[in-house]
């Protein structure tokens, strides 16, 4: 097995890899903080059991259900840092709205990485997904809700076809070379 390359230099931040259900959030928010040597918490995980038992129920979230959840993920990041210097943490953050609350909750150094992938690819992705409460049936919610990160926002975009270790080099990469200060929007090579 290769070894991830190594960023001793990355400066202490919080790293959000968001896109819809079935981009592969939480597969590389893990691997990346593996690589990181931080911790991961992802977003399901705070969720509260009325938004899970909504969305299991095949209906979409409001933004009052959202607001209480992203306020709740982005203290937990803000704590992580103070306790560790990065944290990497998976979340939808569809919106720039979103994104806002994230960064406002979290006050440090936020970066986004947004998967994008075809909707042929993500429905094939949630249709083979076990064990999950969010169903395929949202898909369509969400990406009429993706509202992708403009220009002014820490952000890079990936396409989610790539492998996850191909994912999670090029966002070292690109967290190191530009310090994840500018919208990098760029594809990872290799694949």
């Amino acid at each position: 097995m290769q070894s991830p390359p190594r960023h001793a230099s990355l400066a202490p931040v919080a790293i959000i890899i968001m896109g819809v259900s079935g981009s592969g959030k939480s597969t590389l928010g893990a691997i990346l903080a593996q690589a990181l040597n931080c911790p991961f918490l992802d977003g399901d995980d705070f969720h509260d059991a009325a938004a899970i038992a909504k969305m299991s129920a095949g209906e979409p979230l409001t933004d009052d259900d959202r607001w209480p959840w992203l306020d709740r993920l982005g203290r937990a990041m803000g704590q992580t840092l103070v306790s560790g210097g990065t944290a990497v943490a998976a979340c939808s953050a569809l919106r720039r709205s979103y994104r806002d609350r994230l960064r406002a909750a979290i006050s440090a150094p936020t970066r986004f990485v947004l998967l994008d992938a075809s909707p042929d690819e993500l429905q094939r992705r949630l249709d083979h997904r076990a064990g999950h409460y969010m169903p395929a049936s949202l898909l369509g919610s969400q990406l009429a809700t993706l509202e992708r990160p403009g220009a002014d926002e820490a952000a890079a975009l990936f396409t989610a076809d790539a492998s996850p270790r191909q994912l999670r080099d090029a966002t070292l990469t690109w967290l190191e070379a530009s310090d994840g200060r500018t919208g990098g929007m760029e594809r990872p090579s290799g694949h």
